[in-house]
């Protein structure tokens, strides 16, 4: 008989299956309020530009 940990290894949800943690530099990034309006205005911007082209 298989024991546990061979079983787990074969299961869909078990928790072998989920992601891994994000680093703590990674969760820095995501928290970092000036990075965030940094990139929410990159995007904006990029958007924009797409749009712009379209309408020509």
């Amino acid at each position: 008989m298989a024991n546990i940990h061979e079983r787990l290894q074969n299961l869909p949800y078990s928790n072998q299956s989920y992601a891994t943690r994000p680093s703590k530099m990674t969760m820095f990034w995501r928290r970092c309020f000036i990075y965030q309006i940094f990139k929410f205005w990159e995007l904006n911007i990029k958007i924009m530009i797409l749009v712009a082209s379209g309408h020509s």
